[in-house]
Formats: C-alpha cells, sequence, structure tokens
C-alpha cells in the first residue's frame, strides 16, 4: 500500500498504544490510555498483565484489542514464567501478546534455548485461542546486526507472528536501518513492528515505507498529527 494513500483509519489501525508501560503506570493511567486509544481508533492499548482485566473492562463494546507485554521489560523470567503470563493474560481477556526475547541467552549463542522459550508462549497463546497474535521484542539496542538477523529468524521459526524492534525501555530505538534489516530478512514470512521513539507522524511513514506494518507509541504529538489527517 502506497504511504500516499494511508488515510487516518489505516494509520491509527497500524498503532498499539504504549502510554500504559510505565513501571508507576495507574490505574487512572490506564483508563485514560484506553479512552485516548478510543477516541483515535488505534489497534490496541498495550499494558502490562495485572492490568488486562482493567483494560478489558475500559475497551469492552469497542474494537480496541489489549495487548498484554510479557516477561516485560528484560525477557529474563523462565520459560515457564512466560508460558503462564500468556495464558493467564489471554483468559483474562488479551487479545495480543508482545513477548520480550531472553536477551541474555540470544546474546551467549544458546540460540536453541531462544528459540523454546519463544515457541513455548506462542504454543501457549495459540492453545488459548488461534487469533491471538504473538509479537517478539528483541530490543535491538543491544544487539549488533548479526544478533537482530538471529533473533528475527528464531522468532520466525519459532512460529511469531511478528518481530518487534524494542520494548521503549531499553537503549535502542526504530530506526529505518533496523526496520529494513528485520523486513530483509524475515518480511516475507512474518511482519515487523516498529517500537521505540515513533515519535511523529512522519518517523512513522518512513518506517512504514522500509517494512513496518504495525507501530508502537505513546506519543502526543503523533496523536496531533493524526487528528489533521482526513
Amino acid at each position: 500500500m502506497s504511504v500516499k494513500k494511508l488515510s487516518r483509519y489505516e494509520i491509527a489501525k497500524m498503532i498499539d498504544y504504549a502510554s500504559a508501560l510505565n513501571a508507576n503506570a495507574t490505574k487512572e493511567d490506564v483508563i485514560k490510555s484506553c479512552r485516548d486509544a478510543i477516541e483515535n481508533g488505534f489497534n490496541a492499548v498495550s499494558v502490562t498483565p495485572c492490568y488486562v482485566p482493567l483494560a478489558v473492562e475500559q475497551l469492552k463494546g469497542t474494537d480496541v484489542k489489549v495487548l498484554a507485554a510479557i516477561g516485560f521489560p528484560w525477557g529474563s523470567t523462565t520459560t515457564e514464567t512466560k508460558v503462564f503470563e500468556t495464558k493467564q493474560a489471554i483468559k483474562n481477556g488479551a487479545k495480543e501478546i508482545d513477548m520480550v526475547i531472553n536477551i541474555g541467552l540470544l546474546k551467549s549463542g544458546d540460540y536453541e534455548a531462544v528459540k523454546k522459550d519463544i515457541e513455548a508462549v506462542v504454543k501457549a497463546a495459540k492453545e488459548e485461542s488461534k487469533d491471538i497474535i504473538v509479537k517478539v521484542i528483541i530490543e535491538t539496542g543491544y544487539l549488533t546486526d548479526e544478533e537482530k538477523i538471529m533473533a528475527a529468524k528464531l522468532s520466525r521459526d519459532a512460529g511469531a507472528d511478528y518481530v518487534k524492534t524494542c520494548t521503549g525501555v531499553g537503549p535502542g530505538f526504530a530506526t529505518i536501518h533496523d526496520i529494513k534489516l528485520l523486513y530483509d530478512t524475515v518480511g516475507k514470512d512474518i511482519k515487523v513492528k516498529a517500537s521505540g521513539s515513533v515519535n511523529y507522524l512522519e518517523d512513522l511513514l518512513k518506517l512504514y515505507e522500509a517494512g513496518a506494518t504495525r507501530f508502537g507509541s505513546r506519543s502526543q504529538a503523533l496523536i496531533n498529527a493524526l487528528k489533521k489527517l482526513e
């Protein structure tokens, strides 16, 4: 799809609103995030697992989904913990799962363990519902290009639906270079999500041109720009 033909609605439906993922996010923050997402027609609201029921309640009767962040933000919990988080989040009403890979194991070269970690979460999610979308956050700010390629391949081979750049907590952010790298690696098989400092509409459109079809953002500047579109 050409960027020039993207409508406000189409762009909004590619955005996972991530304004309630801070460690100090309150119930009021989650409620406001849900209201903002409804008003702007976003795809989903991203929350930590403890806030899934609240977000589901706030979004009832709308087409905005609840996205649960699993193993967030460091990815270093055990696979069993991630599986439990995933199943519980889905039972509580989450429709999408964004899991963080075990970054340390990836950098240690233990690729089989990383793949099994992702596979277990994907399996748990799909057993709950085949319609659940699973995205794998590889946290590009910690990785070399070779490690980013490996992480993307492992995500694809483990059955994930998306590979995603960053949590927004670590040192990385979404770049044209990384989106092109990930898209060139797995874009024919799974999708790519850009997350981390997606703050302006012009940046989002450039990332879209590079291959991203979903975006994580909490930017008020982006919201303001969208409101000016037809």
